[in-house]
């Protein structure tokens, strides 16, 4: 006749039972009186409770409630806002709607790019006559004759540039990038864009590749304005990440010294234990282990199972807290991991004996 429950409850009624034969008191607590009822209705006696039950169970209950409220995760500050930097030019966004891109899927004929060419010499002559929106205007028009042209976007972006439109500026290098990602002119003037934005890591990006491609005393200019400022993010950026190492390795030596903790006391109720059991023999409920029918620890402390899940801190915490009291073994009974591992244990505690 097969039972009709798991292995895995077996078990833990198994333990159960051990931790009852060690203290029956503990019959009495409030949490159990489905089962001191059902003790009683076959006949059995539950002695009074002792004056240490209580004890406990008025520790279990104001262990229970005084629950400590979780910290609050600090708030992530963005990289600009921990360092001091030179905002000196410095402006406010632009937020005008995109400028037209043409057709990017037209193939331009030859008649298309001689008049796109011609569009373009007209605007260079507004851009020096200082006409920057009929520059602008122009060489939209030429766009759109001949959308292929990357340094027609370029050339643009840099009249928004001077307009104080570095938005539109980046958008305009964009587009130049995808179609010739090696356009100095285009890294030039996108680099010049951040940096009015305060986006300085990547206007020195830009600016490095303008002068590794083809090195303008501009773009070198530039570059050395907004290295300071990018020098200072990235060494900030270094020491965040030396600090958050550190506290991941304190972490973890706490997390070791207090499996140590848990090894060397379980390794004394152990020593405790084996002193005070008879010399010819074991004591009833002492094939379960140490005290409160709790296993004798110290014999598993070597099994990589063990010492894996003591790895985890609510688990080596919940053993460290059983060990002290084994009846606050019920406070950890909805959870699994602990509950997995105290399975586990009294698994291969209760496996064959010689």
């Amino acid at each position: 006749m097969s039972l009709p429950i798991s292995s895995e409850l077996l078990t833990q009624f198994k333990v159960f039972i051990e931790l009852c034969n060690k203290q029956p008191s503990i019959i009495n607590h409030p949490d159990l009186a489905f089962f001191k009822n059902f003790v009683e209705r076959l006949g059995g006696k539950v002695p009074k409770a002792e004056k240490d039950d209580e004890d406990t169970r008025e520790s279990f209950d104001k262990e229970a409630k005084a629950e400590p409220e979780p910290e609050p995760e600090p708030e992530p500050e963005s990289e600009e806002s921990e360092v001091e930097l030179d905002m000196t030019g410095v402006i406010e966004p632009d937020n005008d709607p995109p400028q037209p891109m043409g057709d990017s899927d037209l193939q331009p004929t030859e008649e298309q790019i001689e008049e796109s060419h011609e569009k373009r010499s007209q605007a260079v002559s507004a851009f020096v006559e200082k006409d920057y929106e009929k520059a602008i205007k122009l060489y939209t028009e030429a766009i759109e004759l001949n959308p292929q042209a990357s340094l027609l976007y370029a050339k643009r972006g840099q009249v928004y540039l001077l307009l104080n439109k570095p938005n539109a500026c980046i958008r305009d290098c964009n587009r130049a990038l995808e179609l010739n990602p090696d356009s100095a002119a285009a890294h030039k003037f996108r680099g010049r864009a951040n940096q009015l934005l305060g986006k300085f890591e990547e206007a020195t990006n830009d600016l490095r590749k303008a002068c590794k491609f083809d090195f303008d005393e501009q773009a070198d200019e530039w570059l050395r304005e907004v290295t300071p400022n990018a020098r200072k993010i990235e060494e900030h950026k270094r020491k965040r990440e030396r600090k958050q190492m550190e506290r991941q390795e304190r972490e973890k030596l706490e997390r070791l010294r207090k499996i140590r903790e848990a090894q060397a006391k379980a390794r004394e109720q152990q020593q405790q234990q084996q002193a005070s059991s008879p010399a010819d023999g074991e004591a009833p409920g002492a094939g379960v282990g140490g005290p409160g029918g709790m296993p004798q620890f110290a014999q598993f402390l070597n099994d990589p199972e063990v010492l894996q899940a003591f790895q985890d801190p609510e688990v080596a915490e919940a053993f460290k807290d059983i060990s002290a009291n084994p009846s606050n073994i019920f406070k950890y009974q909805s959870n699994p991991k602990v509950m997995a591992l105290i399975n586990s244990v009294f698994s291969k505690n209760m496996g064959p004996r010689g």
